[in-house]
């Protein structure tokens, strides 16, 4: 297939640019449909709402409020309500306004005044939720009510619709994370060319995947925010799955390659990984179901279907543009190199080299000072508190955090999160007379009835984030409404926050365990091993701990949060565990994927651990950096998005990556197969026979035996010495046929010599490997006469064969 895509790269190009600017036109003719269907089935919240919607159809949408507050006299002064008064009636006359509640309008209104007659509130309740409200109505809102500031007089406004039409505007996170890709890309190839390829096939990638769940919107829930999360995995996975294909094809021409044999060599190399690693994150993905959140289902749809043409674009689009290209993938200095100096060994060299040699040196240290820092990281994970932010965590200068805190000021700090008790039989004034002696409770009203239903707004002492008020719910639930006989459900915002944070920590276990179990089984297949597999999911384990971790210090110890701009700290969003855990672990399977296929590649040609995981870092652990850098860049541009939900999930992903391959994948994970030997790569037999065979390297080509000449077999022979020319005794020397079968295996003498048995002329990988020094292997092509070969060992090297 990469063949054909090179080969006829104007018609690939063309269908893709077809597919693109199609999806694109039907998506902007169709329009969005996004519809945040947010339902917690059987809990006391979802009950109480039910009652709410069937009572109050026209109460049940969103509730958001008008704030205002005088410097000098009151409120209530004619001055301050010929201005305010006006402005709640036009907005009460908006069609989708379902009713506004002013402050000015009898006796009930009183109590939207404050004690000391200085701030006052009227409430807007649309007809909607809050995501179903057209951004329009609410903009519209917001311009009529703060047209009637003046001086002394201030105005803010607050709620989940209000807070809609703050945000920046979209695309801008988009733009910094590519900018900051772009600069990282052109910093590691050096090309501008090689730059651009994997930016261009992440835009083909995400942009075809949000059209199709733009028009998927129209035939399923979809939440909006999925594509905000597509469009952050999508960057990621389709710049890095670009990136490892370009590298691997890049080094291919390095070494002499035909620029078309080595795109088709990348492909069938680290494209194959690539389409793994894809279908990894589509499983991490879909472990959302097992939660039974049903909201979590479009976000599935779009983040997979974003991953699935983002790998279609890597393994097609892009050896096509490879062969536009040329070798002008490669920089002006590199190509002038390789036509005056000829292709580069094939060897790893520089920092990588060495560190993957101190790796081998000291594995059991540097596993240990890796978990340490790993572990202390992880600390705050033990105070992890889910819920729910709120406009009090907004940023200062917002409207909504204003209106938040002027209602604090004047009401008390619980008035920001309101309690709704929806009673349907019993009696209320009981349960109304309960309810206020309770401890926790400021204020108690009881609305007038409708259909059978009354509903009781309990305003708590302490804020909507508090533990307190969760026990207050509690309480109210467990206690008072049975004390009082009645039938009755505690709902509003914060308590459907809570019961939220409860259903996702209920379901949490099983959610990891179906991700890890998945996991397991994927590359227990892949590459016919338990220890690999069983230690990758304890390394997405300490990932997850330690980015949770870092999570805690920021967002709910408040450690920097002033310098990343977000407000202010509070609880880590309960819906955040599921959806960037699904991630991280999507994200992780990917660089142990990349990592282990270059090391099992090497253990299946050489049968050497040692050298395995040597070769396997030093060849992809710049490149993994790389990847995770970028990674980084995209995930922290969506501190930008103004959505704090985006924000925070960036910020939790950017420190998971950047841990898991800075640490985990270049230091632990190596170290610890070091330290566990040939094991690694052990597998039951019963098991290997059972298990289907599931390649992520290319399988080898179909190779007969070797046949002895007509003049006999032949040899390799000559002497094994280190670098000073002294002889090495009991080098271990091996000769492999092309496809990675042992024809011959010597130890050599003490003067060094060696003498291995050639079944007939070709060519052959010979390997030689001695105690305290670095591996040897070389291809040595044999004829019908003995061959002289002479190897030298030098201590610590890495000598990594393609």
């Amino acid at each position: 297939m990469a063949r054909w895509c090179y080969r006829h790269r104007l018609v690939v190009l063309l269908l893709w640019v077809g597919a693109l600017l199609g999806l694109g036109a039907a998506a902007s003719t169709a329009g969005t449909d996004y519809a945040n269907v947010f339902s917690l089935p059987n809990t006391d919240s979802k009950r109480a709402y039910d009652q709410m919607e069937k009572a109050f159809p026209e109460r049940a949408g969103d509730t958001d409020t008008v704030v205002w507050k005088v410097d000098t006299g009151t409120v209530r002064d004619q001055s301050v309500q010929s201005r305010i008064q006006p402005a709640l009636e036009k907005i009460g006359k908006m069609a989708g306004v379902g009713g506004v509640t002013s402050p000015y309008a009898g006796d009930r209104g009183a109590a939207q005044i404050s004690a000391n007659g200085r701030i006052a509130y009227a409430q807007i309740t649309f007809a909607k939720q809050a995501n179903a409200v057209p951004k329009e109505l609410v903009q519209g809102v917001v311009d009529t009510a703060q047209g009637a500031e003046r001086g002394g007089l201030h105005v803010e406004l607050g709620g989940q619709a209000i807070q809609r039409v703050q945000e920046p505007p979209t695309g801008l996170a988009e733009m910094i994370g590519i900018l900051a890709a772009a600069v990282v890309l052109f910093l590691a190839f050096g090309s501008l060319f090689a730059m651009l390829l994997p930016i261009g096939i992440a835009i083909f990638g995400v942009g075809t995947g949000l059209f199709s769940t733009q028009l998927l919107s129209h035939v399923t829930s979809v939440p909006d925010l999925a594509p905000l999360l597509a469009t952050l995995i999508g960057l990621g996975v389709g710049i890095d799955y670009a990136l490892f294909i370009v590298t691997r094809h890049r080094r291919g021409i390095l070494r002499g390659m035909d620029p078309e044999e080595s795109a088709v060599t990348a492909l069938n190399t680290s494209g194959r990984a690539v389409l793994f690693a894809g279908g990894t994150v589509c499983i991490a993905l879909a472990g959302m179901l097992v939660t039974n959140l049903r909201f979590l289902d479009g976000v599935v749809i779009g983040t997979s279907l974003t991953v699935v043409f983002s790998v279609l674009a890597a393994v097609t689009l892009l050896p096509a543009l490879l062969g536009f290209l040329g070798s002008r993938v490669l920089s002006r200095r590199q190509r002038r190199k390789l036509a005056a100096e000829g292709p580069e060994p094939e060897r790893a060299s520089g920092f990588a080299a060495r560190w993957s040699a101190s790796v081998q040196k000291r594995p059991r240290s540097i596993a240990v000072m890796a978990l340490v820092v790993m572990a202390i990281l992880a600390i705050p994970v033990l105070s992890l508190r889910l819920g729910a932010t709120d406009q009090g965590n907004d940023d200062a200068s917002t409207t909504t955090r204003k209106a938040y805190d002027l209602l604090a000021e004047g009401f008390g700090p619980g008035f920001n999160g309101p309690l709704q008790v929806v009673s349907t039989s019993g009696d209320t004034n009981k349960l109304v007379q309960g309810i206020r002696a309770t401890d926790g409770v400021a204020q108690v009203a009881a609305l007038p009835p409708a259909q059978g239903v009354t509903v009781i707004q309990v305003v708590p002492t302490t804020s909507p984030q508090s533990e307190k008020t969760d026990q207050l719910i509690d309480t109210l639930r467990e206690k008072v409404i049975p004390d009082a006989g009645a039938q009755a459900h505690v709902g509003g915002v914060t308590a459907i926050s809570k019961d939220f944070s409860t259903v996702t920590g209920d379901r949490l276990p099983l959610f990891i365990a179906t991700i890890i179990g998945l996991g397991f089984l994927l590359l227990m297949v892949a590459f016919r091993s338990l220890m690999v597999p069983l230690t990758a999911a304890l390394m997405n384990l300490i990932a997850a701990a330690a980015s949770f971790g870092v999570l805690v210090a920021i967002f709910q110890w408040g450690w920097g949060l002033s310098l990343l701009g977000l407000g202010k700290e509070g609880p880590i969003n309960a819906f955040l565990p599921v959806i960037m855990l699904s991630l991280l672990f999507g994200l992780s399977m990917d660089y142990q994927v990349f990592l282990v296929s270059r090391m099992h590649e090497e253990w299946v040609h050489t049968k050497d651990n040692a050298r395995a995981v040597r070769v396997g870092l030093a060849e992809t652990s710049r490149v993994i950096n790389s990847a995770a850098l970028i990674m980084v860049c995209v995930f922290l541009a969506f501190v930008l998005s103004g959505d704090s939900g985006a924000a925070m999930a960036g910020v939790g992903l950017a420190a998971a990556v950047a841990l898991d391959a800075f640490i985990l994948r270049t230091a632990l994970v190596p170290a610890a197969m070091h330290l566990l030997g040939k094991s690694n790569w052990w597998l039951p037999a019963g098991l290997e026979k059972r298990l289907p065979h599931l390649a992520v390297e290319p399988a080898e080509e179909a190779e007969p035996l070797p046949r002895p000449s007509a003049g006999g077999s032949s040899v390799v022979h000559g002497f094994v010495r280190d670098a000073e020319g002294a002889p090495v005794d009991g080098a271990v020397l091996t000769l492999l046929s092309k496809g990675g079968r042992q024809l011959d295996r010597v130890t050599s003498l003490a003067d060094g010599s060696y003498i291995v048995s050639v079944p007939a002329p070709g060519t052959y990988l010979l390997s030689a490997t001695a105690s305290s020094y670095g591996a040897r292997a070389r291809h040595v092509i044999v004829t019908d006469e003995p061959l002289v070969h002479d190897l030298e060992l030098t201590e610590g090297e890495v000598d990594a064969v393609n």
